[in-house]
């Protein structure tokens, strides 16, 4: 797994941008360079977050991007004059919205996952999630919730008064600047977790070496040796007693000593 996950990596960071904006946003550069620089992670794609006006078909119920003309986009706040010069060229329905903040990143092991999803939902983006792919693939998805959708005009005609434009301007803005707060809280806690994890692992101790481990002793072993150090014992002491010599049969032993001899041997 380790193999192949480096494999992914190389390859995700060594293709091209394929966005429509073709590289990684300012607001999260950091957040992207840190994730890419861990062994455990690497992201795949981002979003700061964005105001967006889009001109979609009236037919579609649902807004589709891909078929839509972006008429506006800002990584950074706008004011109401960029929407409503941008809402002069719509032909077809137009709909202002804000999206937060997104990240996904792949992660090497479950466990980092879980590490990843944990700094994502104390740092506000509670819409997050991971997944796991059937070639094992592990992508966590920083997510959040407080994003904006509003229709304003239909077949290029405009629904609303300037008035309510200015209105939506000042709370996507501050949408944003939620936005920037908790990708900076993100940021953040995601410093904090991965220096937590690196220490934990540089702490971990050494596994004990084949001499260091001890193993309880075998049943057979301990009375083997207890009977040897009995067997040692009585031959200590018929050493020590006077008639030892007469196992040596120096022809001064009787026969009834020496077959004490043997007794005490058996």
């Amino acid at each position: 797994m380790d193999k192949t996950f480096g494999q992914w990596k190389k390859q995700c960071l060594n293709k091209l941008d394929l966005s429509k904006k073709g590289s990684v946003d300012q607001d999260i550069e950091h957040v992207v360079s840190l994730l890419n620089s861990c062994e455990e992670y690497f992201t795949t794609s981002s979003c700061s977050g964005r105001i967006i006006l889009i001109d979609g078909a009236p037919e579609s119920s649902d807004v589709q991007k891909q078929n839509c003309i972006w008429l506006f986009v800002s990584h950074q706040k706008c004011t109401s004059d960029d929407l409503v010069s941008a809402l002069a060229k719509s032909s077809r329905d137009a709909v202002l919205k804000f999206e937060p903040f997104v990240l996904h990143v792949q992660c090497r092991r479950l466990e980092d996952a879980q590490l990843m999803h944990s700094v994502a939902i104390n740092s506000g983006f509670r819409n997050s999630g991971l997944t796991v792919s059937k070639t094992g693939k592990i992508i966590t998805a920083v997510r959040s919730t407080h994003g904006l959708e509003v229709p304003l005009s239909h077949e290029g005609k405009l629904l609303v008064e300037h008035e309510y434009i200015h209105f939506l301007t000042h709370i996507a803005n501050q949408k944003m600047e939620e936005n920037l707060r908790r990708i900076h809280r993100f940021y953040q806690n995601l410093q904090s977790a991965l220096t937590t994890q690196k220490l934990q692992k540089l702490q971990l101790p050494d596994p004990p070496s084949s001499q260091e481990l001890q193993y309880p002793p075998n049943r057979l072993e301990t009375e083997g040796k207890e009977k040897n150090k009995t067997s040692v014992y009585k031959r200590r002491r018929k050493r020590e007693h006077p008639q030892t010599d007469c196992c040596h049969g120096d022809g001064t032993s009787s026969v009834e000593e020496l077959d004490d001899c043997l007794d005490l041997l058996t």
